[in-house]
């Protein structure tokens, strides 16, 4: 059983019931179980062509969203963080002492075999533990 589980999301999905019971089923009693959405700003000539206050009100937008969708879920804290998804993810993993990531997964391409692009990155590269969930 793991003291931090970290539960990944992206909020054009809703967070994983079943994602969310194997976090629980992982997670010491008395453990903190962290729900991430990285949030990808505009980068590049994009970035160029936006003011700061549209970027920084479209942040605001997500991390509504994203505690509208944590609302209620007893045992969750929510966070957000700007950043590139999988190695943020990663990052975060390392930088707080994350034990295990649970995340679910989305049909894979060829090129990622048995799991999505994301979900790949996360277990070949993550400091810790990582438990992949698919749905059928």
């Amino acid at each position: 059983m793991y003291d931090k589980i970290l539960v990944p999301m992206a909020l054009d999905h809703d967070l994983s019931e079943s994602t969310l019971a194997v976090a629980k089923a992982l997670c010491k009693p008395g453990g903190e179980i962290v729900a991430l959405h990285v949030y990808e700003a505009p980068e590049g000539t994009v970035k160029s062509y936006l003011d700061e206050e549209i970027v920084q009100a479209a942040f605001d937008r997500a991390k509504a969203l994203l505690a509208e969708k944590t609302n209620g879920i007893e045992g969750l804290k929510a966070e957000i963080i700007t950043g590139h998804t999988y190695r943020t993810i990663i990052d975060y993993s390392a930088e707080n002492g994350v034990g295990c990531i649970v995340m679910g997964s989305h049909k894979p391409g060829l090129s990622d075999y048995l799991l999505g692009t994301t979900a790949a990155r996360v277990v070949r590269h993550a400091p810790c533990a990582v438990h992949v969930y698919r749905s059928s």
